[in-house]
C-alpha cells in the first residue's frame, strides 16, 4: 500500500530537486523516495552509537589515570 505524503520546500530547494532527478533520468517523486530509504538505512547502520562504540573493545579506564599515562608517555617519548 502507499501514502501520498506532502512535503513543502522552498523554491531553490525543488529547482535543485529538478535538476538532479532529471541527471539522475527519474522522476522527482523517485528520486525522493530514493534519497528518504538512504537517509533512513544509513541512519540504521549507526542506530546506537554507544552500542557501536562498545563494540570495539578499545581498554577503558578512569579519564585521570588515562590522562596521566598519555602524559607519562609523552615524557618517554621526547
Amino acid at each position: 500500500m502507499s501514502h501520498r505524503l506532502q512535503v513543502l520546500v522552498p523554491d531553490e530547494l525543488d529547482a535543485e530537486i529538478s535538476k538532479v532527478a532529471q541527471r539522475s533520468r527519474m522522476s522527482k517523486g523517485e528520486w525522493v523516495r530514493r534519497a528518504l530509504e538512504n537517509a533512513l538505512s544509513a541512519r540504521g547502520k549507526t542506530a546506537d552509537p554507544v552500542a557501536e562504540l562498545a563494540a570495539l573493545n578499545t581498554p577503558t579506564a578512569d579519564i585521570y589515570q588515562m590522562l596521566a599515562e598519555i602524559e607519562k608517555g609523552l615524557r618517554f617519548s621526547c
